[in-house]
């Protein structure tokens, strides 16, 4: 690729770019001579700032512009004083003012202006001074103490090489609230994403003092990340992702953790602290792709997330995106072309938030190139369906839509509220079961938590009892005290079923969906409570104005899809205010009456189906309910000769018993078990006279077994 001259490069509102693709300015030499680190640092650079583009070519010109305007601005209004570094920003100003010092080195980094590096200096010294010094009480949030703050003041003092009495002070701050003895235990605030991230401020301690001790410990205190956890924070063998002890968060903290990893795999590779572990690549495609649709993270596995702005889920896809490829540098072959292909997919799909809009010049360098790449195919959506009991969530993906299940358990919370955020996200491990139909990729992104009712998440049964914002413990310990929570898939078709207690509230249901090809069978039954208000059970909420048909025993919302529900549906028009926006809003749900008593309900969903084809589904819908009581729910499928069931205790449904309480999914010769209690040492199941005994079950963490019938 051209290398334009120093001269010819283009002036960015009083910044000069200089360097080209794959080359960055040369850091001043302010460092103790040793190859190892130079070799570090110069990767640091390339990889913190972003190289392998053209900044002289479009879009990377427009953009380097912009963050050229931003730089110079800070610079320009940049006035210390004993109260703050910009007058808009009074300390402690966690966030913003660590922030702009990063901007301001990062535009260094690509230009070379001595002004910038000066300005970075002084305003780093200033905060350290000010707020982030050694010594100093750490108030408010630990996380911006041991990470946010010294990650971006030390990645800014490395862009611009820091030198002298400035940077032995930041590195005294730093040792003060980073000790190397919070990578000495993993646990507490060192596990999952944020162990990764300590490593992170590790390496670049390190780096600003040429400390190989430091750099050691920054590489080797990853290896509990690289391993399965059995409870807490970490990855599962089910491909679970969990922090904060009790919530799913691959769509966070996990994309945080991934991001984190690419960049060490990245920095490090060719140094003495090279990372040879190979496990975060299987985790790509086995824990984070499932969550994945047309370049969207699903909000299920984003806990408060959710809350913070529209489209985030999008942002999450787009930051995701990005790891995978710079991660896949490192990978095998194989892994790397799986990889890319993946992404190129969802890049094509993604039409409401398009990755390369969007992407910092590096990754849009990337895929800019994958994209253009004919020997790149596009993945599509995989089809199938996958479990993962240890996070209490389900994804299912058939033709042309994807559904997926949200639920509570005796280890996984109802819902995740902290720092003031999500206050309202009671409900979403109450049954939440979210679609997408095609052409519908911004469901639940386009201010939907701003402007649903809370109490109407589609799928859930709630009491509608009030509750307080913030409702239950923070940060993610709102768990249920029911261990049935799970189910048993063969890949294709699954069933799944969740023990429920209503949080905050005496409500209790048995609810367990069936996974077909083109409809969701969703059965409840022992639905009780002793609230004094009613019980919901809430068939949809959908964010449309779409015009919606209802007729005895289905109902249809054109362009979504249909509802085969036999009696009783309830149904509202609305427009909701929420965020300084209004939505309009389909709300189909049974009203199970106040203090209900072992209420039940059956319904099929049917996603991106026609008004016709709902209207035939209603005639004849092709499922038979074997049973859907507290004890047992069951449903048979002719056509697919499929019969599962979910036993809370043991029984007989159709042709099917089992000895204990399990789930059970008959089809195509095979028979496939799982324990979602985890605590069977002996189960067994007879199908059509024909015995088989399993066992022990408890230590597999509620994963399927298949066996073949003779």
């Amino acid at each position: 690729m051209h290398r334009p001259s120093r001269r010819s490069l283009f002036l960015l509102t009083g910044v000069a770019v200089a360097g080209a693709a794959g080359a960055l300015v040369p850091a001043r030499a302010a460092y103790t001579p040793d190859d190892s680190f130079i070799r570090l640092r110069r990767r640091w650079r390339d990889v913190s700032a972003g190289t392998g583009y053209d900044p002289g070519a479009q879009p990377y010109r427009d953009r380097l512009a912009a963050l050229g305007r931003a730089a110079a601005r800070h610079r320009d209004t940049m006035a210390p004083s004993p109260a703050s570094l910009w007058p808009d920003q009074v300390f402690p100003s966690h966030v913003a003012t660590p922030r702009r010092l990063r901007t301001m080195a990062h535009a260094y980094a690509l230009t070379g202006d001595d002004s910038l590096a000066a300005a970075v200096a002084a305003g780093i010294d200033h905060y350290r001074r000010h707020v982030y010094a050694a010594g100093a009480d750490q108030v408010g949030n630990w996380w911006h103490w041991q990470i946010g703050m010294p990650k971006a003041l030390l990645d800014a003092a490395v862009l611009i090489a820091l030198d002298g009495p400035r940077s032995t002070a930041l590195r005294d701050a730093v040792d003060h609230f980073v000790p190397e003895r919070l990578l000495g235990r993993y646990d507490g605030n060192s596990t999952g994403a944020n162990r990764v991230d300590l490593c992170v401020v590790m390496l670049l301690r390190a780096m600003l003092g040429s400390d190989h001790g430091k750099a050691d410990l920054a590489a080797s205190a990853l290896a509990p990340v690289f391993r399965f956890v059995g409870e807490g924070d970490g990855f599962y063998r089910d491909g679970s992702f969990i922090q904060h002890t009790y919530v799913p968060y691959q769509g966070s903290y996990g994309v945080s953790l991934l991001s984190g990893l690419a960049t060490l795999f990245a920095a490090l590779r060719g140094t003495p602290w090279q990372v040879a572990d190979r496990f975060v690549f299987d985790m790509v495609e086995r824990s984070f792709a499932p969550f994945v649709r047309d370049g969207f993270v699903m909000d299920l596995v984003r806990g408060r997330a959710i809350s913070r702005r529209p489209y985030g889920d999008h942002d999450k896809g787009r930051e995701l995106a990005a790891s995978i490829l710079l991660l896949g540098d490192a990978a095998p072959a194989a892994q790397r072309a799986r990889w890319q292909a993946m992404v190129k997919g969802w890049a094509v799909r993604n039409t409401y938030r398009p990755m390369l809009e969007h992407a910092e010049p590096a990754f849009h360098a990337r895929l800019s190139a994958i994209m253009k790449d004919d020997a790149v195919p596009a993945a599509p959506e995989p089809v199938g369906h996958r479990l993962l009991p240890m996070s209490a969530r389900a994804v299912h993906r058939r033709p042309g839509w994807c559904a997926a299940l949200s639920m509570a358990s005796h280890r996984v919370g109802h819902y995740e509220h902290g720092n003031r955020e999500n206050p309202r996200g009671w409900h979403t491990g109450s049954g939440m079961l979210y679609w997408w139909a095609d052409g519908h990729g911004d469901q639940y992104s386009d201010a939907f938590w701003a402007t649903a009712d809370p109490y109407r998440l589609p799928g859930t049964t709630v009491s509608t009892l009030r509750l307080p914002d913030g409702a239950g413990a923070a940060w993610g310990d709102t768990r249920t005290p029911w261990r049935w929570v799970g189910g048993a898939t063969d890949g294709v078709y699954a069933v799944t079923g969740q023990h429920l207690s209503g949080l905050e509230s005496t409500m209790e249901a048995f609810k367990s969906w069936f996974f077909l090809d083109d409809a969701v069978v969703c059965l409840g039954a022992g639905i009780t409570a002793r609230d004094g208000v009613a019980v919901e059970t809430i068939v949809d909420n959908r964010r449309t104005g779409a015009a919606l048909t209802v007729e005895p025993g289905w109902a249809h919302i054109e362009g979504h899809g249909g509802y085969v529900v036999p009696e009783g549906l309830r149904t509202l028009r609305e427009s909701r205010a929420g965020g300084g926006v209004t939505r309009d809003y389909v709300t189909l749900w049974l009203d199970h009456g106040v203090d209900p008593r072992a209420a039940g309900y059956a319904y099929l969903l049917l996603p991106g189906a026609s008004r016709e084809r709902t209207r035939a589904r209603a005639a004849d819908p092709g499922v038979r309910v074997l049973a859907n009581t507290a004890r047992l729910q069951a449903v048979h499928v002719p056509a697919l000769g499929l019969t599962a069931a979910a036993f809370w205790n043991a029984g007989t449904a159709g042709d099917l018993t089992a000895s204990a309480p399990c789930a059970v999914l008959v089809r195509d010769g095979a028979l496939t078990v799982a324990d979602p209690r985890r605590d069977l040492d002996e189960l067994t199941v007879t199908w059509r006279g024909e015995r088989h005994t399993f066992g022990p079950l408890a230590g597999r963490e509620g994963a399927s077994i298949t066996v073949p019938l003779a």
